[in-house]
C-alpha cells in the first residue's frame, strides 16, 4: 500500500495535465504530495526523508510555476530531486555510512564492495536522471517531457530496481553459501 502512495501524485499530476494544464496539474501534485504525506503519516506514524525532500521540493517549484506562470520550475523540480538523491548517496557513502545499506542491512547481508558498488551505481543513475531530464525539459515539447516524466522515469527506475535486485541476489546467495 505504502509504494501505491507514492505514485498517487503523480497519476493526478499525468491526469490533471491531459485534461487542463500544466498550472493545474502542478497545483494537483502539490495537493496531492501534502495529502500523501499526511497519510502516510496517519497510517505509519513516520514520514521518510525522501518523502520530505520531494515534498518541500514540489512545493517551492510547484508554487514559482504557478505563481510566476512558468512551467520551467516545475520541470527543474525533477532535476534537483534526483540530484539531491545522488548527492546525499555520495556524501553518505564518502562518509563511511552507505545510505542504502543502512536501509537494508537489517534484511540483507553483503559485503561491504557490494553495498559500495551498489550505492555508486544508484548515484550514476539519478545523475543520469537529472542530466537526461535537463535534456528532455528544454529541447523537448513540453507533451514530451511530462510523459517522459511519468512513464519513462518511472520505467528506468523500476528496471533499475530490478537490475539491482538482480546483483543483490547474485551477493546475497553468495554471502548464504559462505556462511
Amino acid at each position: 500500500m505504502k509504494s501505491l502512495l507514492d505514485f498517487i501524485p503523480l497519476i493526478i499530476f499525468f491526469a490533471l495535465y491531459k485534461i487542463f494544464d500544466i498550472y493545474i496539474a502542478t497545483g494537483g501534485l502539490i495537493v496531492a504530495t501534502a495529502l500523501q504525506l499526511t497519510l502516510t503519516y496517519w497510517l505509519y506514524k513516520k514520514v521518510e526523508k525522501m518523502q520530505l525532500i520531494t515534498f518541500v521540493t514540489v512545493a517551492i517549484f510547484g508554487s514559482m510555476t504557478i505563481f510566476l506562470h512558468d512551467d520551467n520550475f516545475i520541470k527543474w523540480k525533477v532535476t534537483i530531486i534526483y540530484a539531491l538523491f545522488a548527492i546525499g548517496l555520495t556524501t553518505s557513502q564518502l562518509l563511511g555510512k552507505s545510505a542504502i545499506k543502512n536501509m537494508l542491512d537489517k534484511e540483507l547481508t553483503l559485503p561491504e564492495f557490494v553495498w559500495t558498488r551498489l550505492t555508486w551505481a544508484w548515484v550514476i543513475f539519478f545523475a543520469a536522471c537529472a542530466l537526461t531530464n535537463i535534456y528532455v525539459a528544454f529541447t523537448l515539447p513540453l507533451d514530451t517531457w511530462v510523459n517522459f516524466k511519468v512513464f519513462g522515469l518511472l520505467a528506468a527506475t523500476f528496471a533499475f530496481v530490478i537490475l539491482s535486485g538482480i546483483y543483490i541476489y547474485k551477493h546475497a546467495a553468495k554471502s548464504d553459501i559462505e556462511e
